[in-house]
């Protein structure tokens, strides 16, 4: 090779290394200290090896002040390209704390929406891994004109193509907003925070003292505030959520999710869900156990398990088909619904429809939690999103109901009258406007005051009640109930009825977009 041609090649050699080595050997090692992988660590442990290609490899900020104009880093702090997950394409993008502390400049926030543009146009899901110290001071509003630039991008996205986001550090300020309009959140524990304002803040405005796991941590955003989906135990643990999450996933909205294959029978019986109903209508059980049964090889990938737990919401595969679940949840508060509980599934049954991922609904629901935070806390509002969420629907929708479906939340529950395909119940259900007991009260209140033994009469006029109304017969008659089945054929009668909706075509009325009460 002669050597001018050499001198060429030994400089792309050399620029290659300097942006390969990040913040340098020193930042690595502290970043490894903290129990955090790099960037590019993090981007090979997420990407099926071999497949990553880098854009932007040279970009540097444009920042003359402050003397950054003697600190360039090649990259400037984040790492962006495509790859593949199980072979399917992938955009990503991985904030790099080792340089400038992961800071967000004008020309990084170009690298990104690089990136998720080249999604949009290619139909393929963006990943975005955060560890970040947010907006670089240093370039004032040309940071801040960067987090709106990727705002839009994430809003324009939504519904289009699938966003993740993998929160493996720190993310305050306006960088959380991008992760929050994403569809799904996982955090590491101990290594990742998120919160508009960090405890310095809060204690110098309201006095109040809190750590940055106690704020923002991922037990605060999984079990308390319900920002994150998932929490994992380390980030290697988060990106294996990541790559298991896309695996019920379309790679966008033209899109189904990828069939599974299995060797689960679909016709498979299933006899101990003749006896998961108890007797007694006031015993909880586990509704986790009717999923688990039902799915293919028994895997339930649940979303949000640590938050508003009377409603389980998740994925599973059911004759390789990937499919959305919302279950009320008697096992927590008799399975009421609440606020969070509401707000919960709502979200996760706007996203499946966006993605053509049919619904399977498992209704025992006594009604919405009762009480003056519940009102005050905007129950009225709060359920109606679920409610429009359901009718708003447009994918294959089958409930099934197991016991109770009273009052609204019967309703609520993805019931026929808010076109739900196949609407299914086994003998144990009761379907009325409330259960027995309150029924029987305001009915028969003055047959009650006059009755000289009170507990007797009530108990006869309980059970004629339940015999009567409290029965999934009355619902079948009136054609609200498609069919009753026996609990152990559930998992047949379901793979039959997502099937024969396999081409279904439903529009909703021509208009810009509803007006979901927020």
């Amino acid at each position: 090779m002669d050597p001018e041609r050499k001198a060429l090649y030994d400089a792309l050699d050399r620029n290659d290394a300097l942006a390969l080595a990040g913040g340098g050997p020193d930042a690595v090692e502290r970043q490894h200290q903290r129990g955090k992988l790099t960037a590019r660590e993090r981007v090979d442990s997420l990407l099926d090896a071999g497949t990553f290609r880098e854009l932007d490899r040279f970009v540097v900020h444009r920042c003359n002040d402050f003397g950054m104009d003697a600190r360039r880093v090649p990259g400037d702090g984040v790492v962006t390209g495509y790859g593949r997950i199980d072979g399917r394409l992938v955009y990503v993008f991985a904030q790099d704390f080792t340089v400038f502390g992961g800071t967000l400049s004008g020309a990084y926030a170009k690298k990104i929406c690089k990136v998720m543009d080249l999604a949009m146009k290619n139909g393929a899901p963006v990943i975005g891994m955060n560890d970040s110290g947010g907006a670089r001071i240093q370039e004032g509003v040309e940071s801040l004109g960067g987090y709106a630039d990727i705002f839009l991008r994430n809003t324009l996205a939504s519904g289009v193509v699938p966003q993740l986001s993998a929160i493996l550090g720190p993310c305050a300020g306006g960088a959380v907003y991008s992760p929050a309009i994403t569809d799904f959140l996982v955090m590491a524990k101990g290594t990742s925070f998120m919160f508009v304002t960090g405890p310095d803040v809060i204690k110098a405005v309201t006095h109040e003292e809190v750590t940055q796991e106690a704020l923002g941590g991922a037990t605060a955003h999984t079990q308390t505030s319900g920002v994150a989906h998932f929490a994992a135990e380390d980030e290697q643990g988060a990106l294996a959520i990541v790559r298991a999450l896309l695996a019920y996933l379309p790679q966008n909205n033209m899109e189904e999710a990828p069939r599974r294959r299995t060797d689960d029978l679909p016709n498979r019986e299933i006899p101990t869900l003749d006896e998961l109903v108890p007797t007694n209508p006031n015993r909880p059980y586990d509704i986790k156990d009717l999923i688990t049964a039902v799915a293919d090889d028994s895997q339930f990938l649940e979303v949000q398990p640590d938050y508003a737990a009377n409603i389980v919401v998740g994925f599973i595969h059911l004759g390789g088909r990937s499919v959305g679940v919302v279950a009320n949840q008697p096992a927590v508060l008799a399975g009421v619904l609440d606020v969070n509980a509401s707000v919960k599934a709502a979200r996760f049954v706007r996203f499946c429809d966006a993605f053509n991922i049919p619904l399977w609904v498992i209704e025992d629901v006594p009604g919405f939690l009762p009480g003056t935070a519940q009102e005050h806390g905007g129950i009225i509002k709060h359920g109606a999103k679920l409610l429009y969420a359901f009718a708003e629907a447009t994918v294959p929708k089958v409930t099934l109901i197991t016991r109770k479906a009273y009052g609204g939340a019967y309703c609520v529950m993805n019931s026929k009258h808010l076109r739900a395909d196949f609407n299914l119940a086994w003998p144990t259900a009761e379907i009325a406007v409330m259960g027995a007991d309150g029924a029987v009260n305001i009915i028969f209140r003055n047959e009650l005051g006059r009755a000289t033994d009170a507990v007797a009469t009530k108990a006869q006029l309980v059970a004629n009640y339940r015999e009567r109304f409290a029965n999934p017969y009355r619902a079948a008659e009136l054609g609200f109930i498609d069919e009753i089945l026996r609990p152990r054929h559930t998992r047949t009668r379901l793979i039959e009825a997502f099937d024969s909706l396999e081409n279904k075509r439903e529009k909703n009325p021509p208009r810009k977009h509803g007006n979901i009460p927020l």
